[in-house]
């Protein structure tokens, strides 16, 4: 009976540890982070990221759209620090996205990786723009590559520009041959936001993404690699091959709403209305064309109506602040509510509700510009102001300005509607600023122009990419803008990759700059 005590204590003790390696071993694994899921849910995060340069954020600062005059919200300094390398982390599930594609039944070109090919050339697009040489080939490697080599920022153009061209071939294979007995997971494309699953706005977006990219390497035109110019006349000369986008209805755009709310809006006018204004590098320009994008964007200045006695339909009523002028003085500038030096942002736009205007990652109206920028420069044959109408035309129609025929620009302030007359063909594009000079340079300096105010708050940075790219408009600098009144040219790499990266990290400093030396005054191989 002792014995049998004795056994019946040791099977039930085994049993109890048995349990107990079972339960530990189980501890190293996260049961509430699936290991498998559907592609279609990491496409929306992927989608999400995207957007991650919103309206109103730092970035829009730097592109000289706004100003912050309140220390506590922000600044409008260029003492950049490393750039974020949040897109490996957007890429690394692209790759997940296209792994679980495959998982689930799709073929070896489906929906998933055509779209795949695409965020990898909007990414890296983006992060070579911040930095200059970036891992590529090597990156995305998980443990069995932990310090990746960089890759040479002109690598890394060709093989974006080589991704969209596959994505476009892809997605044109889809749509011309589409398998109607596909049934699987990872053969149907869902979960997309932007275009509602529909490939052939894809292929669209694609397209018009690579003529930005080709516009970008507008400096590179003699590299008998690239061939900008011959890639960018391909295109264009092939719209059935190379469909882009035609319409306003047609843009990659990031649509607000109560859950997913526009950054401005009613829950935020009481903090940060006031502590904002607009910046004279884009107002200030649209005051000198009388262009009525002012009076929708903006607000008048409270000086120039309580104490000049001007009307809210007086374009000059509209006074934006320069950004190179001390926070402190702006700061002043704005103390009393009631004679307020500059303009803030609209209030029935911006903070009337949470929906106030679709956040636009790429437009017609940049692809229109980008058109007449190519005609311009001899690059493609075509007629420049065309392309060039179009663009400030449908720029004004995203703001619901009447372009195509006289009408009205209405502006609510104070409780009050105003209708200001708006003629664009016979007032408006008759001015002589606005009036396009032929393709020279004069009139590419009107395209770079038109493009610039139709980047407002949108597109990421686009602006300021096409600023550093020609210079126009002209940005303004001084004690508010910092690093010794110079606007940068790049971030610096993320302190990561200088401690745990530090060979290849060197190594991409000597390439680039001569030194090692993490200069956000360099220039980049973009700019040379």
């Amino acid at each position: 009976m002792k014995s049998f005590k004795i056994l019946a204590f040791v099977a039930i003790t085994g049993a109890v540890m048995s349990g107990c390696n079972k339960q530990f071993e189980d501890y190293a694994i996260n049961t509430n982070k699936p290991s498998q899921t559907p592609p279609s849910l990491v496409l929306g995060g992927v989608l999400s990221d995207m957007n991650s340069d919103k309206p109103w954020s730092n970035v829009m600062r730097w592109n000289q759209f706004d100003c912050c005059n309140y220390n506590y919200y922000g600044d409008q300094r260029y003492d950049w620090g490393g750039a974020d390398f949040n897109s490996y982390y957007s890429m690394s599930n692209v790759q997940q996205m296209e792994s679980e594609a495959l998982r689930l039944g799709g073929q070896a070109v489906n929906p998933y990786t055509a779209l795949g090919k695409f965020f990898r050339a909007w990414f890296f697009y983006r992060l070579t723009n911040l930095v200059g040489d970036l891992p590529m080939k090597a990156a995305l490697q998980g443990k069995t590559n932990l310090t990746p080599v960089y890759d040479n920022q002109k690598a890394v153009f060709v093989q974006i520009l080589q991704w969209l061209e596959d994505a476009n071939t892809q997605l044109a294979q889809q749509i011309a041959n589409p398998d109607k007995s596909a049934t699987a997971e990872g053969q149907l494309l869902k979960g997309d936001f932007y275009y509602g699953n529909d490939m052939s706005r894809w292929q669209r977006a694609v397209n018009t993404l690579r003529l930005r990219v080709l516009i970008a390497l507008s400096r590179k035109t003699a590299d008998t690699d690239l061939k900008v110019a011959q890639q960018f006349k391909d295109i264009v000369s092939n719209p059935t091959k190379y469909p882009v986008i035609e319409s306003m209805d047609q843009n990659l755009q990031f649509i607000y709403n109560n859950i997913n709310k526009y950054p401005s809006n009613p829950d935020n006018l009481g903090f940060d209305a006031t502590r904002y204004n607009m910046s004279a590098t884009y107002l200030n320009t649209l005051v000198s064309l009388s262009d009525p994008r002012a009076y929708i964007t903006a607000e008048p200045a409270t000086k120039q109506l309580n104490k000049l006695g001007k009307l809210p339909t007086d374009i000059t009523a509209y006074v934006g602040a320069d950004p190179g002028i001390s926070q402190s003085s702006m700061s002043s500038n704005m103390s009393n509510v009631d004679t307020a030096e500059y303009s803030v942002r609209s209030r029935s736009r911006y903070y009337s509700n949470y929906a106030a205007e679709p956040g636009v990652l790429l437009g017609f109206p940049e692809l229109c510009f980008n058109m007449a920028e190519a005609i311009n420069r001899g690059w493609i044959s075509g007629n420049a102001e065309t392309w060039y109408k179009k663009g400030i035309k449908a720029s004004l129609g995203f703001y619901g300005i009447p372009a195509e025929a006289p009408g009205a620009v209405v502006k609510t302030y104070g409780g009050k509607r105003y209708e200001i007359p708006f003629d664009f063909e016979n007032v408006y594009y008759k001015q002589a600023a606005v009036m396009y000079k032929g393709d020279n340079a004069q009139g590419l300096t009107q395209i770079l122009t038109q493009k610039y105010l139709a980047f407002f708050e949108n597109s990421g940075w686009e602006a300021y990419n096409n600023w550093r790219r020609t210079g126009v408009p002209a940005f303004t600098v001084g004690t508010g803008t910092g690093n010794s009144g110079v606007i940068p040219k790049r971030f610096k790499y993320p302190d990561a990759e200088r401690s745990s990266n530090t060979i290849n990290w060197t190594a991409a400093l000597q390439s680039q700059f001569g030194g090692t030396t993490d200069d956000i005054n360099g220039s980049m191989w973009l700019l040379k």
